[in-house]
């Protein structure tokens, strides 16, 4: 088996950004890796080449940052939207991403809306020991549903493009936001992760809430979110104010086993976005979680799994899944 081209790129080299780094690389799907080198790289990049590795030093010293808000007026006087406001996106299969911090650091959110840090389109995407920053729809896990709720919500890179099932896998990430801040139709295992809430207000005095989730999970696909093992908690949260997730679309799917859950995290634990017909459609579940926002009274639409309905979730069976 040949070994995977390598690319030293960033500060200091003749591809000193990303954009220029996946510009460099041999055509073709055969494997590469980019190394970048440590630093702030002010841009918004693209990785559309299959089997492509991008790899930092460090999250704490590799960051790929940009500032793009949903709210933001462009020259056709229309809104940017919030599938235009990413900060990276990927748009191929086998991707693989280590060791970096991909930030929006746009704000506060009451101004900007909706921005996006991480768009993830690609089936087999890794991302392992990342930092996903933002505040409203921090990542984006593709694809986009089938239909729009309202006319050019779906603006942007992927608004016409088909609707493909994919398998994206996080571990020993950090990702912070406050509202919806994990949403979309990808089947994604998070294990090993810190799901962190943070309040992206100028004006935080209270009431605050928010959701860590928004699946939209297509109807009949196995798999939604899955976290395995990690823990949410909050940054200067109130307790009792926060909940895991709510359906963006009627056949949402998310199952926290073995989680950690702080305070912050509400007893019901889930909403369902008032729609109450999508009680027998969505599955939200929970197994074997602890800490103090585990012992709340759940909604009642809220499934507690059995010892053995809890083993079919292991990552040979979500792999599987799609294949």
């Amino acid at each position: 088996m040949n070994e995977p081209f390598v690319l030293y790129a960033g500060h200091g080299t003749p591809a000193d950004t990303l954009a220029k780094a996946v510009a460099a690389l041999p055509e073709g799907d055969c494997p590469a890796i980019i190394r970048l080198a440590p630093g702030v790289y002010r841009e918004k990049a693209v990785i559309d080449r299959p089997n492509t590795t991008v790899e930092g030093e460090d999250a704490a010293t590799t960051r790929i940052v940009w500032g793009d808000a949903a709210t933001e007026k462009l020259e056709d006087g229309m809104n940017r939207g919030t599938f235009r406001t990413a900060t990276l996106r990927t748009d191929a299969p086998g991707i693989t991403l280590r060791r970096l911090t991909i930030e929006n650091d746009a704000a506060p959110r009451e101004r900007v809306g909706q921005c996006i840090a991480f768009y993830a389109d690609g089936d087999n995407l890794l991302v392992e020991d990342c930092v996903l920053l933002g505040h409203q729809d921090t990542l984006f896990t593709a694809p986009l549903p089938p239909k729009e709720m309202q006319k050019n919500g779906f603006i942007g890179p992927k608004q016409y493009a088909p609707r493909v099932p994919q398998r994206h896998t996080y571990r020993r990430c950090r990702i912070k936001g406050d509202v919806d801040f994990i949403f979309g139709s990808a089947a994604a295992w998070f294990e090993d992760c810190d799901i962190v809430t943070v309040d992206g207000r100028e004006d935080r005095t209270p009431p605050f809430g928010g959701f860590c989730t928004a699946a939209s999970t297509p109807e009949g696909q196995r798999f939604g979110y899955v976290f395995m093992n990690c823990r949410f908690t909050g940054e200067d949260i109130p307790d009792a104010c926060i909940y895991l997730g709510r359906p963006w679309r009627d056949f949402a799917k998310t199952v926290l086993i073995g989680c950690e859950l702080g305070p912050h995290i509400r007893p019901e634990g889930w909403h369902d976005w008032n729609k109450p017909h999508a009680h027998e459609t969505m599955l939200y579940a929970e197994y074997g979680c602890t800490g103090p926002g585990a012992a709340g009274e759940r909604a009642a639409f809220v499934k507690k799994l059995t010892g053995e309905e809890a083993a079919a979730y292991t990552y040979e069976h979500f792999m599987a899944s799609l294949g």
